[in-house]
């Protein structure tokens, strides 16, 4: 992976947070993902238009990676983009759609936290050196 694309998206982060805020975050973001993937993968099966196919299966893909903590700022607000089109077409779940828009600005602001595949490949390193 080339060096100026690895700054670039550990800049979109302030911190990969630890300890209870680290784990606020995964919480935050498996519960996120778990709605989103749920929620669309029944819409999928219920109507196969292709307006709603298309949004749905930005809203599963987008769920599975706030789960996985993989390219939180990006999936974050996909998710935010499509769960207010949802919510301006009056869905009849207006509230958890408003409520999933929130979560996924949340977490494009906030970042993954340290349980996620971004801390992993972007987080901060750690190098310890050793007087011989």
């Amino acid at each position: 992976m080339p060096k100026a694309e690895v700054v670039l998206l550990q800049r979109l982060f302030s911190m990969f947070p630890n300890g209870l805020p680290g784990a606020a975050l995964l919480l935050l973001r498996l519960v996120a993902g778990a709605m989103l993937t749920t929620d669309g993968v029944i819409a999928l099966r219920a109507s196969p238009g292709l307006p709603t196919l298309v949004t749905q299966s930005m809203a599963v893909g987008a769920g599975v990676l706030l789960a996985l903590g993989l390219w939180t700022p990006v999936a974050g607000v996909l998710v935010a983009l499509v769960e207010l089109r949802f919510a301006f077409l009056g869905t009849a779940q207006m509230r958890a759609d408003i409520l999933l828009a929130v979560m996924g600005a949340a977490l494009a602001a906030l970042g993954p936290g340290v349980r996620s595949i971004d801390a992993l490949l972007y987080g901060r390193k750690r190098f310890e050196i050793h007087d011989q």
